[in-house]
Order: C-alpha cells, then sequence, then structure tokens
C-alpha cells in the first residue's frame, strides 16, 4: 500500500507522485488538514476556501479512477500513525514543497519518522527550485530540464485501499475556522485551473504586457492563474508547455492580413514566459535560505526598521485609510477580493516600508492572509525586495499620487473602492487633502472627517528613507554582506542590473526613480 501525501498539489494531471506509486500497488490518497498550519499568523479561512474547493474536486478525480481522496484533521505524524496501525506502509510519495517554516520543520520531522518507521519517503521536485543547491551557476540547466520534461497523464485506474473511510471534507467551522465573506474571490479546483490558462493564452492575455500595471485593467488581462499555481491545482510545467505551444502556434501560423494584433500576442506570450521562469527563481531563495521568512536577507540591515514600528500608520496601512487614495483602493479591493496586480502589491509594500518606515515582518503577515495566492517562496522574497532589505536590488519607492495618475487615470477605480471620495473633482481625486474647504463641503467629503488626513507626508518621509537607505549602503560590511547575498541568491541569467565597481549595487541614488520603469522580471511573480 502506498500513501500519497497531497500538499500544495492538488490535482491529478501532472502529479508524479499519484503516477509513482500506482505503479507500485494499491494507493490511499491522502490530505491532512493541520490545525498548526491553519492555526499560523499567516493562514487566512479564505485560503482553506480555496483549498475545499480543490479538495472536493479532487476527490471526485481520485473516485473516478477508483479510490477517493481520504480527508484527516491532524498533525501528519499523529495520522500517519493512526493509518500504520492499520495497515502496512509500503511507500510514502509527496512532492516537495517551499513552503513556510512551519512546513519546512514538519517535513523534517516527516522524514524522520519515516526512517524510524522503515518506511520509504520519496519526494519529489514540481516546480524549478532544487533542494540543496549551493550556487546558482547552473539553475537555468535545472529549470530547463525540470520544465520542459514530458507532462504526465493522471493514472487511468487506481487500486483502492479497502476498509477506509474518506472522512469528511470538513466546513470552516468544524476546524474552527470563522467562514470568510469575501466577495469576487477566485473559486479553487483544477478544471477551473485549466479553463483560465486556455483563456488567457487564446483569449485575454493579448493585452498582457500593457494591462498587467494597472488594477483598472490586470483583473481581466492577466492570467489570474496565481492561486492555482500556489496551491497545485495546476502545476508549472503545464503552464510552461502550454505557453510554449502557443507560441509555437503564433510563429508557426501564417499571419492574416486583418490579424492586426498578432505581434501583441507574441509579446504578451513571451512576457508570460518570462514571468513563469522568474517565479521559480524567486521561490528558489527561500529554498535555499528558509530563515528569510523571520530575518533579512542582509543581516547588516538587522535594526533598521524594528525599534521604529508605528502600530497607528501600520493599522491605517492595513485598513486601508493612509489618505492616500491609491493606497486605499488598493488595500479595499485586495481584502475583498483576495488578489491584486503586482505592481499595486509592491506600490502598497513600498509605502509601508518607505513612507511608513515599517519593518516588513507585519506587513508580510497581513497581506500573506489576505492573499489568496499566497506563495511562501514568492511572498517573502518579495516582500523584502520591496523593502529595500536585500541589498542587491536598488529601492522601488512607488509615490502614490503618481501611480494613482498613471494607473487610474480617470479615477474610476479610486471612486469604486474609497466611495467616500465619489464626489470629489478630479482635479483633486489624487490629492483630496489639497481640495479648498468649501469643495470639501461641496464634494460631500470633508479631509479629516469622512476620509483620513495623509497619515505621513509621503514626500518628507521618502526623502528621510533614502537617506537612511543610501547612508548603510556606504557602510564597508554591508557591502561585503551584500557580496555574500548575491552569490547565493543573485540570478545568473544575463547581465547583473548593478554599477557600482565592486558590482554589487549602486552606492549613490540613482537620478531617477525605479517606478519610472516598466514591470521588469524583478518585479515579477504574481502573474
Amino acid at each position: 500500500m502506498q500513501i500519497v501525501w497531497f500538499k500544495r498539489d492538488l490535482r491529478v494531471h501532472d502529479h508524479a507522485p499519484l503516477s509513482a506509486a500506482a505503479r507500485r500497488g494499491a494507493v490511499l490518497p491522502l490530505y491532512i488538514i493541520e490545525p498548526s498550519i491553519i492555526d499560523a499568523p499567516d493562514f487566512d479561512p479564505a485560503h482553506y476556501t480555496f483549498i475545499r474547493a480543490g479538495l472536493v474536486e479532487l476527490r471526485h478525480h481520485l473516485a473516478q479512477r477508483g479510490m477517493p481522496l481520504v480527508v484527516r484533521y491532524g498533525e501528519v505524524i499523529d495520522v500517519l500513525n493512526d493509518i500504520r496501525h492499520q495497515y502496512k506502509i509500503d511507500g510514502l510519495w509527496a512532492h516537495e514543497e517551499t513552503g513556510n517554516w512551519l512546513s519546512f520543520q514538519r517535513d523534517i520531522a516527516v522524514r524522520a519518522w519515516a526512517r524510524e518507521q522503515a518506511i520509504p519517503f520519496t519526494e519529489i521536485p514540481q516546480t524549478a527550485a532544487v533542494r540543496g543547491l549551493k550556487d546558482r551557476d547552473d539553475w537555468t540547466t535545472h529549470w530547463n530540464r525540470r520544465m520542459h520534461a514530458p507532462l504526465l497523464e493522471p493514472p487511468p485506474r487506481l487500486r483502492p485501499v479497502k476498509g477506509i473511510a474518506p472522512g469528511d471534507i470538513p466546513f470552516h467551522r468544524q476546524i474552527g475556522l470563522v467562514p470568510d465573506d469575501r466577495e469576487g474571490m477566485q473559486i479553487g479546483g483544477e478544471s477551473v485551473a485549466r479553463a483560465l490558462l486556455d483563456t488567457f493564452l487564446f483569449r485575454r492575455g493579448r493585452e498582457y504586457t500593457f494591462a498587467m500595471s494597472s488594477p483598472v485593467t490586470a483583473d481581466e488581462h492577466c492570467s489570474r492563474l496565481s492561486p492555482y499555481l500556489a496551491w497545485g491545482n495546476i502545476s508549472t510545467r503545464q503552464v510552461v508547455h502550454a505557453a510554449r505551444m502557443r507560441l509555437s502556434q503564433l510563429y508557426n501560423t501564417p499571419r492574416p492580413e486583418q490579424d492586426w494584433d498578432h505581434p501583441d500576442w507574441i509579446r504578451s506570450v513571451k512576457a508570460f514566459q518570462s514571468r513563469i521562469h522568474w517565479r521559480c527563481h524567486f521561490i528558489q531563495k527561500l529554498e535555499t535560505e528558509p530563515e528569510i521568512e523571520y530575518h533579512n536577507f542582509m543581516r547588516t540591515y538587522d535594526g533598521l526598521r524594528e525599534d521604529d514600528f508605528d502600530w497607528t500608520r501600520f493599522d491605517a496601512w492595513a485598513d486601508g485609510r493612509t489618505g492616500y487614495p491609491l493606497v486605499d483602493a488598493c488595500m479595499r479591493y485586495l481584502r475583498r477580493t483576495g488578489w491584486l496586480n503586482f505592481r499595486m502589491r509592491a506600490m502598497l509594500v513600498s509605502f509601508a516600508a518607505y513612507s511608513l518606515w515599517l519593518h516588513w515582518r507585519e506587513p508580510a503577515l497581513h497581506l500573506a492572509r489576505l492573499f489568496v495566492d499566497y506563495e511562501p517562496g514568492i511572498h517573502y522574497s518579495q516582500v523584502q525586495m520591496q523593502s529595500g532589505t536585500t541589498g542587491i536590488n536598488t529601492p522601488r519607492l512607488y509615490n502614490p499620487t503618481k501611480q494613482a495618475a498613471d494607473q487610474d487615470p480617470d479615477g474610476a477605480f479610486i471612486r469604486q473602492w474609497v466611495p467616500e471620495l465619489a464626489g470629489v473633482h478630479e482635479a483633486y481625486l489624487y490629492q483630496p487633502w489639497t481640495m479648498p474647504a468649501y469643495l470639501q463641503e461641496r464634494s460631500g467629503c470633508i479631509i479629516g472627517r469622512d476620509y483620513p488626513v495623509p497619515v505621513v507626508d509621503h514626500d518628507a518621509a521618502s526623502r528621510e528613507a533614502k537617506d537612511r537607505i543610501y547612508a548603510l549602503r556606504e557602510r564597508p560590511d554591508v557591502q561585503a554582506e551584500a557580496k555574500r547575498v548575491l552569490a547565493i541568491h543573485g540570478s545568473r541569467r544575463g547581465p547583473q542590473r548593478f554599477s557600482s565597481r565592486d558590482g554589487v549595487f549602486p552606492k549613490s541614488k540613482p537620478k531617477q526613480a525605479a517606478e519610472k520603469k516598466p514591470d521588469g522580471p524583478q518585479q515579477m511573480s504574481l502573474f
């Protein structure tokens, strides 16, 4: 009897542990709802809503093949011991997981338990993150080998394990969770993921490169696959293969004269392919150094913000009442839907880190709970990069007023999600605190009563933040540690984007703000 332990891989297609176990004997497909995971500060009931929908569909697909998904509530080793007392376990199979610190420690404990019980435990990679990687020199080779390997079809038939009850797939309250009440949240499941991929590559994705930055257009023209990749309703390799086939079709199909958008499709699919690659690049960072969930990439940055944490500012940011309309609109939209396009995510983190001078850990946990597509490997790498604590990336400070004008030019997004500002004249919509008192009365929005006064002066706070960051970067010990971080985590794909003589980072402030650049590969991950 072979146990296939499902974690962040809720699918039957391209599932290597399931395929391997099915060739060796009866299969017990197992999903364990772990109290320690759902009680952790980065977990939210919305995550379980998405997971549960995936479990329901997974059970259906597995039952069609002869053995339904078995669901249990408890810590993993306790559940495995219960099964071991009823059945002889000949093999335990799972995908490798680059998860949070809890899952990292759990997997270590399960490997130790399996050795003690003399049960072969096989973990198979499902992304391009390489366990035990010493450096990045050959990482692209690993990525190509894994992502271009053939896709696996689901086993047509599973030999069932007799006498074991599948168990209920519990609702929220049955496991101590309060049901979430978010509207517009994506629904989990393998069939939804596959359909989304198809509509993106053949219908919605043409304007991807142009539409991804604005919260007004990203909802429709981004792939929206991130939660399905995060919880494994679809594999990275499936997405890579589909994008490659679509691009081949675009190149090899004669272009009709009336098909004016053909070049846009090619540009968008190639940009999408690049971002899939960079997605694994960021996951590799957490795989290599799991501690970055808790500490700065650059330990010489310890103490930079921690002792200055202002909970009043944090609460204003988390509640969407900072007084900066686009920041507040994005936070409220995210709280309602569980998703936000990447540029706006970066702006939220940048505002917290630089304008509010908040250490990244609490904002990271807050966003982890809000993001239905929370992927620890991407999350902590990106939050630290946008907070300026990696030491190898130029600080990115987003001006929320400029971003509002650029990404919401007619103010529709702000008016929808910050209804207090619905009657404000467009001349003052992005900076309502500058509105004369008589116009505040006329618009029905008194600043300080109906909508908050800005929690900080962004321009002054940003100048101070940049001064502190760049002063720190002048120190020799910081320069030396940045070389270490670059050697471990830096991309080997193409030239490094650093300009100082030591090849680590510029010591002086850049003349142009990073926000003026388009969303490049270093700014991807959540697509």
